[in-house]
């Protein structure tokens, strides 16, 4: 159980890391590369943008709900 957990914690920040990447900032980003800059440039975010938020939150929260589990599971054994 613990070993599974600990995978998929990983699994699931290296997904934010990469996603946070994906996301275009100020001066644009990674996201740029696949036509996201047009859409941002044109005033607002585009519906890809919004997703992509969408999907950053709900994998960090998922990370964050790993960790407090982890750390029960630890103070179980």
């Amino acid at each position: 159980m613990y070993t599974a957990s600990l995978i998929v914690q990983v699994v699931a920040i290296l997904a934010v890391v990469f996603l946070v990447l994906i996301h275009s900032g100020k001066g644009g980003g990674l996201s740029d590369m696949f036509g996201g800059g047009i859409s941002s440039s044109l005033g607002g975010s585009s519906a890809a943008e919004r997703n992509l938020d969408r999907i950053t939150v709900g994998l960090g929260i998922t990370w964050a709900a790993l960790i407090i589990g982890l750390g029960l599971l630890l103070k179980a054994a």
